[in-house]
């Protein structure tokens, strides 16, 4: 249980494993941001393959250590960030393979991904609004289009993999149990090509990114505060996610 890593033939798969439903603890935040940048710190790692066991891919953050704690959301508000962020800067292409609900901090794992392949089982959404908090429409915007974005964030609406994939965002959809063996294969053709040009490559394509991730989704979660310090939000989860033991929220 927790962030466990493991590498071969170039690849590093990094494994999600928070049971039942993935509800990250703090901890669990900092750990996956560690793991991230060792990972594209050791030059015998050309890409990484980041995934999950159990239900679904993330629910976020677990809830029992942040509701009604202003402390404890202060803390998962910055081990997001720090996770998110690794993601995003990890010296290699991240390629993410989700399955089940990816939501909330599940969706800033996702959207900060270098690719996505997810299993015709996948759902994305943000259910921040409903939990009186904000967060995470920096990285939906980089799944959907604008005004979708906008229509997910005010309704908590989740979407398909299929639908992402008609986008783009999504690179490949294939059925749950052949969702490894999908990213593996990706990850071993990223692999096979020389990683001191791949490497330049992620930096190069980060530089011209038209978004800072990390000043953008800092800034949403300012938001959060300003709702919890005027009483004006509702359930105080950082991420706004149901907790270990919770399942995900129903979505129309």
């Amino acid at each position: 249980m927790g962030i466990r890593c493991t590498a071969e033939a170039g690849v590093a798969v990094v494994t999600i494993d928070f049971p039942p439903v993935n509800g990250i603890p703090v901890q669990g935040w900092f750990d996956l941001a560690d793991a991230m940048r060792a990972a594209g710190q050791d030059m015998s790692v050309h890409v990484v393959v980041l995934r999950a066991e159990n239900r679904g891919f993330c629910a976020g953050v677990d809830i029992k250590e942040v509701d009604g704690d202003p402390g404890a959301m202060v803390a998962v508000n910055r081990a997001c960030h720090a996770a998110f962020g690794a993601v995003y800067d990890c010296a290699v292409p991240v390629i993410a393979a989700v399955h089940g609900f990816c939501l909330g901090g599940g969706v800033g794992i996702a959207g900060n991904a270098d690719v996505v392949i997810a299993a015709d089982d996948a759902t994305f959404g943000l259910p921040e609004v409903d939990r009186g908090v904000l967060g995470a429409a920096t990285h939906l915007a980089r799944l959907v289009p604008q005004h979708l974005l906008r229509a997910m964030y005010y309704t908590t609406e989740t979407v398909g993999a299929q639908q992402l994939h008609q986008y783009g965002s999504v690179y490949r959809v294939v059925p749950r149990a052949e969702l490894d063996a999908a990213a593996a294969e990706l990850a071993g053709r990223i692999a096979a090509k020389d990683t001191r040009v791949v490497r330049r490559a992620k930096e190069a394509i980060n530089g011209i990114d038209p978004v800072d991730v990390h000043r953008s989704y800092r800034f949403e979660q300012g938001f959060t505060f300003e709702l919890a310090l005027t009483k004006e939000g509702g359930r105080h989860e950082a991420c706004g996610m149901p907790g270990e033991g919770v399942g995900p929220p129903r979505r129309g």
